[in-house]
């Protein structure tokens, strides 16, 4: 059994997850910090996007994996997928703050709509199984 819709959301995932890395990187390489945040607010910013985004991928993961394995909703699963991936890429950039801040307002907002979406399909699919 191929997970499609699984496998691509984890690759997508793993490209976010190394784009906010080199965010990270590039911060701590300018201000020669090595080690921690060194006080500084936009380092600070950046390593809790990265932070935030661990957080919160492997459960959306996890729940589309279930529910593919199950054999529901391949085609809208996708979508799902890409919006929270997108969602996820929004909350990166609006951690910098400024203009972008209203990203981290989507990003957090379309990722704790797919948590509870997927989990309530999840009860719902449970639910009819029992």
């Amino acid at each position: 059994m191929i997970l499609a819709v699984t496998l691509t959301a984890a690759a997508a995932a793993a490209i976010v997850n190394l784009w906010l890395s080199l965010r990270v990187g590039a911060l701590r390489r300018a201000h020669g910090i090595s080690v921690g945040d060194g006080g500084n607010e936009a380092l600070q910013r950046r390593m809790r996007a990265q932070l935030n985004f661990a957080e919160n991928v492997p459960i959306v993961l996890v729940l589309i994996a279930a529910l593919e394995i199950a054999g529901i909703g391949e085609t809208w699963l996708a979508y799902v997928a890409g919006a929270f991936i997108l969602g996820r890429v929004a909350h990166g950039f609006g951690m910098d703050g400024g203009k972008a801040q209203i990203g981290r307002m989507i990003g957090a907002l379309v990722t704790l709509a797919t948590q509870l979406f997927l989990a309530g399909v999840a009860v719902g699919a449970v639910l009819r199984v029992i």
